[in-house]
C-alpha cells in the first residue's frame, strides 16, 4: 500500500508547522522503528529570517522532540530521494521558500532550472516510499504582485500545488489553527 501524503496549505501564521509537527510526533508515536525527518528549506539570508529559523527550531524540541532536521535550500528532490525510507515521515517545510530560492536566487547563488526543479520535485513524490508532509503558503488569495518576479513566483506556486494536491492523498487549509480537509479525511 503506498504511503499517504499531505499537503498543508494555509496563510501566515495559520497553523501549518504546528500541524506538520503534530504529524510527525503522532507518526513518532506510531513505533519504535519509526523516525522522522524536517527537510527545512530555508535560508537565514538575513537576522530577521534566522530568527525566525532559531524560533521554528525551539518549537519543535517542544512539540515534535523526535524530529531531525536536515537542512536543503535548493536541491530537494534530491534529497527526498535520498532520504527516502517507509519508515520515515518526512516533512518539507516549506515550499514557499523554496520555490522563492529556486525563481529569485539569492546574490552568489546560480540560477536554478526551475522546470527540472519541479519534474524532479513530482518524481520524488510519485515514487516515494517514505509518507511526505508538505508545508506551503497558500499566497494566490491575496493581491496579485506588481513585479513580473513575483507574479511568476505566485503562478509557479500556485501550479505546483494544485500538481502536488493530485499526488496527496490529503490536502489540509490551515485557518486559525484550525485545519479543514480539502482532501481525504484529516489525520
Amino acid at each position: 500500500m503506498p504511503p499517504v501524503h499531505e499537503l498543508i496549505l494555509g496563510g501566515a501564521r495559520s497553523g501549518k508547522s504546528r500541524r506538520a509537527e503534530d504529524l510527525a510526533a503522532g507518526w513518532l508515536a506510531g513505533g519504535a522503528n519509526r523516525s522522522a525527518l524536517l527537510v527545512a528549506t530555508a535560508l537565514a539570508a538575513d537576522p530577521e529570517m534566522a530568527a525566525r529559523i532559531r524560533r521554528h527550531q525551539a518549537d519543535r524540541a517542544v512539540f515534535a522532540p523526535g524530529l531531525r532536521t536536515l537542512e536543503v535550500p535548493l536541491e530537494l528532490p534530491a534529497a527526498l530521494r535520498e532520504q527516502d525510507d517507509p519508515q520515515c515521515l518526512l516533512v518539507v517545510d516549506c515550499l514557499t521558500l523554496w520555490i522563492t530560492q529556486c525563481l529569485l536566487p539569492p546574490p552568489g547563488w546560480p540560477a536554478q532550472d526551475w522546470a527540472s526543479l519541479e519534474r524532479g520535485l513530482l518524481d520524488a513524490v510519485r515514487q516515494a516510499r517514505s509518507p511526505l508532509v508538505f508545508v506551503s503558503n497558500e499566497i494566490g488569495l491575496g493581491v496579485m504582485p506588481l513585479s513580473t518576479e513575483a507574479r511568476r513566483c505566485v503562478d509557479a506556486l500556485g501550479r505546483l500545488h494544485q500538481r502536488l494536491a493530485v499526488l496527496c492523498g490529503r490536502v489540509t487549509l490551515m485557518v486559525a489553527g484550525l485545519p479543514l480537509s480539502v482532501k481525504g479525511s484529516a489525520a
